[in-house]
């Protein structure tokens, strides 16, 4: 399927793509402090650059946006319909990255925890996402 804006243009839509501080990772942020938790951010001496850090707890958090890493049970979280041969092996490679990065911060001996853009929208499933992520 053709772009319908020029190279210039879409260059500037996808430089205005947020990668961090979005809205998701500001409200888990504001949620982990008002909790009393103290943490780093997005340090680049850990595999995947985890968007949380928790040192004290040996665990980090990753914040994802359903649609770009695929949640399954978010219906944000499917795949479009249109241009499939390019967005398929897009969004299999994030899933794959995903699981890459996870694995290597477990083996470095982290623990690791993934918190979904749609977990973030409602107060009550963001305790719990965080509840289950620190255990």
């Amino acid at each position: 399927m053709a772009d319908f804006v020029t190279p210039e243009k879409r260059s500037k839509i996808m430089r205005a793509v947020k990668q961090k501080d979005t809205k998701p990772e500001l409200a888990v942020r504001r949620a982990l402090h008002a909790l009393g938790y103290r943490f780093r951010l997005h340090r680049r001496d850990l595999p995947g650059r985890p968007d949380i850090v928790l040192p004290k707890h040996r665990t980090v958090i990753f914040v994802h946006g359903c649609f770009w890493h695929q949640h399954s049970e978010c219906v944000n979280g499917h795949r479009p319909t249109s241009n499939s041969s390019y967005w398929g092996p897009k969004l299999d490679r994030n899933i794959q990255r995903d699981a890459e990065k996870a694995e290597a911060l477990r083996g470095a001996g982290w623990t690791v925890a993934t918190i979904w853009e749609c977990e973030t929208k409602l107060e009550d499933e963001l305790a719990a996402a965080i509840a289950r992520a620190l255990g």
